[in-house]
């Protein structure tokens, strides 16, 4: 019998069905309780405690891994914030995208002022061998702010218009929010949104700009890049 990687030791539940039960509930708008309720379905008793330990452990590591293996962020980046209620309380979900949709990097913050921006641009990937050429947000002056402290070299282009792509990558997340009713702290939502920015949009291609096939192919390596990063790829 194969040991299982590292990454598992000391878990009874063989590699596959923890990763499974980690991407269905980042995958799709579930709770624990519907995931244990599908792996029962396939024979599998695993209860929604477990699995929520599962997530919890794996979820963050799984989207880092991921992250490793996606190609490098194109060169123009797309900065926005919405706000989101936690317990009655307004915060902001800074998010930066790349002109391909790729999540670059989120951050829950209480305020969107300088300060909060300045933090958010450090915070965007430090190990690429380039600043973006160029960045588009709306036009809150923090972000032009932000943008002269810590990238100075790129340009900086402020349009309602000209940032779709970061707008449209909250609809996921507003998505998940309305099916989780709440978040329970910032740090519950900071925990959760990093790890499901990097897991769901992995399985999210631009499916309006490639056929059918196309779409079942790009889906296919989506897969088998999840299995190397999560130790599950059938050994060669």
């Amino acid at each position: 019998m194969e040991s299982a990687p590292p990454l598992y030791k000391g878990h009874r539940y063989p590699a596959e069905v923890i990763a499974h039960c980690v991407w269905l509930y980042f995958r799709f708008p579930l709770s624990f309780r519907e995931v244990e309720e599908m792996m029962l379905e396939r024979g599998v008793v695993v209860s929604c405690e477990t699995v929520r330990r599962w997530c919890g452990k794996f979820g963050q590591q799984y989207a880092n891994l991921l992250r490793r293996r996606r190609p490098m962020p194109g060169d123009k980046w797309h900065l926005d914030e919405v706000f989101i209620k936690i317990n009655g309380r307004l915060h902001y979900l800074w998010r930066a995208v790349d002109q391909d949709g790729n999540v670059l990097d989120i951050l829950v913050q209480p305020r969107r002022d300088t300060q909060a921006a300045v933090r958010f641009f450090r915070r965007l990937p430090k190990d690429l061998e380039y600043t973006p050429r160029v960045v588009v947000t709306d036009k809150p002056r923090s972000y032009g702010a932000a943008h002269r402290q810590v990238m100075p070299g790129g340009e900086h282009r402020t349009s309602k218009y000209l940032n779709n792509r970061a707008e449209n990558s909250h609809q996921p997340t507003r998505q998940r929010e309305r099916a989780m009713k709440r978040f329970t702290s910032p740090g519950h939502a900071q925990r959760f949104l990093s790890a499901f920015s990097g897991i769901s949009s992995h399985f999210r291609p631009r499916r309006h700009r490639i056929t059918a096939p196309g779409y079942r192919t790009e889906m296919n390596q989506r897969f088998t890049t999840w299995k190397q990063a999560t130790g599950t790829a059938a050994p060669v």
